[in-house]
């Protein structure tokens, strides 16, 4: 028997990051050269970027016997997650190199990581959807641990480990469920087979809770958010920004794949499902981080409610909340960049700057540091003229659309609460007393001039965020046709 060979063009960004990834492991066995291993990965994620914008088009493809699928979504998507973890790639070059962990080994991690994400993004079959989050996961995990000396990382990546575990198992059972009913594992087969009717409705209804559990917990919602506190805040702070940022557009393209193209005709089952989980992750996000003195983890906190209004555009189950979901997940990602890039900035002179008081009269210290920090908090708050607040527009405006009125109005009075912690962040760094009066020193000009474009970045696309919601809006049209 002959076998014909897949069209690997579509893949060729996942081959390229694949095939680097190897190298620099080689490079660190035989070279212990970190510095190489630190350029070729930025290398790699430039090259990735541009082999997908290469190969991208209008029309979705599907290979590898339409498990995989390169369509617009995909590629704004991958886009999106190159930048991210180029950007973190920088920020933490300080930051690992002062404690003894700029490996090679984290740079290797990075892009399995970042590898796990692209299969995760153009997923188009339950078993695709389930090894690129495994090979994602299993690389956070080992991130999360590669500062041996800590006990605190140790201890959170053995927390991060087990529940992540549990959390797969929960979704392969629930895929289990659905190959079951439908006989398929092939997204776009297992929603035609929805759509013409299930033998067991209950059945159905069990895969899904085991499904949407499984979804939640690797977005970070709650009632399975138990993880994100402590792996934040145990992890090393360079990895904690690379967990908190890329992999969340990963899991946006995970719920749309699963939820959206594969279980759409149930739709009505899986909404009541979101808008339970977005309602505690919004009231328990918000309302923990209010009581947080560590900024790592009120940042954790903030993000559980960031993920709850995810949710919202995607329960809405319509076009225009799926635009908005993809439209809030890349503004969220900036933001968040940005705000745990300053705290990775500022812990470069040899100690953690984790607590809310090391913030105090930053603005003293550093006028320039200090803004940049006010930006992204009121952006994170949802304050015009900063993105985050049309993002958290765009979302509202789907709901009401959809008729979810009761949902939207919940939406802003958590806002209103979260307002609080952001505020208190801007309060401190300009009106209270500093502990040191000396300087931020201006160390490692690459990340301080990022850290500046980050936040001007937040800036301008809230003065102008009409080129980024037509892209998204432009994608999503595409990739649901």
């Amino acid at each position: 028997m002959t076998y014909p060979l897949p069209d690997l063009l579509p893949a060729l960004p996942e081959i390229l990051v694949l095939t680097l990834a190897c190298v620099i492991l080689v490079i660190e066995a035989f070279f212990k050269d970190a510095k190489a291993a630190y350029v070729l990965t930025l290398l790699t994620l430039l090259g990735a970027a541009g082999v997908t914008a290469f190969t991208g088009g209008e029309m979705s493809v599907h290979t590898f016997n339409g498990m995989f699928v390169d369509d617009a979504m995909g590629d704004v998507l991958k886009l999106m997650t190159y930048l991210a973890a180029i950007t973190a790639v920088v920020y933490s070059r300080g930051y690992l190199a002062e404690r003894g962990i700029f490996k090679g080994e984290y740079f290797a991690l990075v892009l399995f990581a970042v590898l796990g994400m692209m299969v995760m993004i153009s997923a188009s079959h339950l078993l695709t959807l389930y090894l690129g989050l495994e090979l994602l996961s299993l690389s956070l995990y080992a991130m999360v641990a590669l500062h041996r000396e800590s006990q605190a990382a140790v201890e959170a990546a053995m927390k991060y480990f087990v529940l992540g575990a549990l959390a797969s198992g929960l979704l392969l059972y629930g895929m289990s469920m659905l190959y079951g009913l439908t006989g398929t594992l092939d997204l776009a087969q297992i929603s035609a087979a929805l759509r013409e009717g299930v033998s067991s409705p209950v059945v159905l209804a069990f895969g899904l809770v085991f499904v949407v559990a499984g979804l939640g917990f690797k977005l970070g919602n709650a009632p399975f958010h138990m993880w994100v506190p402590d792996v934040y805040h145990g992890a090393p702070t360079a990895v904690t920004l690379f967990i908190g940022t890329a992999p969340k557009l990963a899991a946006f393209a995970f719920a749309m794949r699963l939820l959206v193209d594969g279980l759409e005709p149930a739709h009505g089952d899986w909404q009541q499902m979101l808008a339970v989980m977005a309602v505690l992750s919004m009231a328990i996000g918000n309302l923990a981080a209010i009581m947080q003195t560590n900024i790592k983890r009120m940042l954790a906190y903030s993000t559980i409610s960031h993920m709850g209004f995810l949710l919202l555009g995607i329960l809405a189950g319509t076009f225009a909340g799926y635009s908005a979901a993809m439209f809030y997940a890349i503004a969220y990602v900036l933001m968040s960049l940005g705000g745990f890039g300053m705290v990775v900035y500022l812990s470069r002179a040899g100690y953690e700057a984790e607590n809310l008081d090391d913030y105090k009269g930053l603005n003293s210290r550093s006028p320039w540091l200090a803004a940049v920090m006010g930006i992204l908090m009121f952006s994170m708050a949802g304050i015009p003229p900063f993105v985050g607040f049309y993002a958290k527009l765009t979302i509202l405006q789907s709901l009401v659309g959809a008729g979810l009125v009761w949902l939207a109005v919940l939406a802003v009075l958590f806002s209103l609460i979260g307002a609080f912690y952001y505020l208190r962040v801007i309060k401190l760094m300009y009106f209270d007393a500093p502990h040191s009066t000396g300087a931020v020193a201006a160390e490692a000009g690459d990340a301080r001039m990022l850290l500046s474009l980050n936040g001007l970045a937040v800036l301008l696309l809230g003065l102008a965020p009409q080129p980024l919601m037509a892209l998204c809006a432009n994608a999503m049209q595409l990739s649901l046709q």
